[in-house]
């Protein structure tokens, strides 16, 4: 694969640095109500970032880093926004997109290992207490799979019920739970290793210059079988979005290529995060 690829990524990459900083607005105060903040929401982009998008690098835990068994992980995640909050109980309908790239840069040619395509449509409410968002809750049809054919083909479908509660300004709860659908031939026993449903916290320093993010998803089977990411960033400047992060992954369902087998990898890199609810 051509090196020119990694130049044009690093220029994607500040392309979203951009619009996600654009994007920023001032946090509504105590004298806002709920419709106010409702009109703030209703006047952003209908286009911004869904999911965490970011770049990074590592290698497996356990063993000597060897180009076979070190890689480069990206995601690129957007949503558009279809409606205002104006549809019943306060709801609007959006559409979203994800691709997490799988790339094996220090091996010969840098091939690409696994594509994982996520694209879906949701509606979502905002949830509101004591005249501030405290939280999101989302109803999701979602598609994912590899793009590839014959025996690599990876695919399956979701109906998802999810939602993000802030517990104080610097602890939050998350949680995804879902309906699956798997399609996929070469993929019938996909729950067993990516999973049936997901939860997790976020903590946040005082200042919000740092923070920790732990998300457990829960193998299908009845003994207690998780996979786990765990992570760390640090927010280079208080009034951007633009961090620096580590993080570790360890169990199955990484990626789709070879969901059946066990992943244990630590990366660093640099990420960007949507203003208002990162997406798990």
């Amino acid at each position: 694969m051509n090196r020119s690829i990694l130049a044009l990524i690093i220029l994607i990459a500040t392309s979203y640095t951009y619009s996600a900083h654009a994007q920023i607005v001032k946090t509504p105060n105590d004298n806002f109500n709920s419709d106010s903040l409702r009109r703030s929401f209703d006047r952003e982009a209908f286009f911004s970032l869904y999911k965490d998008n970011y770049f990074s690098a590592g290698t497996a835990i356990g063993s000597k880093p060897s180009a076979i068994n070190s890689d480069v992980k990206f995601q690129v995640s957007i949503a558009q926004r279809l409606t205002k909050s104006t549809l019943p109980f306060n709801t609007y309908l959006f559409i979203f997109f994800n691709q997490k790239v799988f790339w094996n840069v220090f091996e010969n040619s840098m091939p690409v290992h696994d594509f994982v395509f996520n694209p879906g449509i949701g509606i979502s409410k905002l949830l509101i207490a004591k005249n501030r968002v405290v939280g999101k809750a989302s109803l999701l049809f979602e598609h994912e799979s590899n793009g590839k054919d014959s025996y690599n083909s990876r695919s399956w479908n979701r109906i998802s019920l999810c939602g993000s509660i802030y517990i104080s300004p610097q602890f939050m709860i998350h949680a995804k739970y879902w309906i699956p659908i798997v399609d996929g031939q070469h993929n019938k026993d996909i729950l067993r290793y990516a999973g049936i449903f997901q939860n997790g916290i976020q903590v946040l320093s005082r200042d919000k210059r740092y923070g920790m993010a732990v998300t457990l998803v829960k193998r299908q089977g009845w003994n207690l079988s998780f996979n786990t990411i765990i992570e760390f960033n640090y927010r280079l400047h208080k009034q951007d979005n633009q961090y620096i992060f580590l993080q570790y992954y360890n169990g199955y369902g990484e990626n789709l290529i070879d969901y059946n087998k066990f992943h244990s990898r630590i990366r660093a890199g640099f990420i960007i995060k949507p203003k208002w609810f990162s997406e798990y």
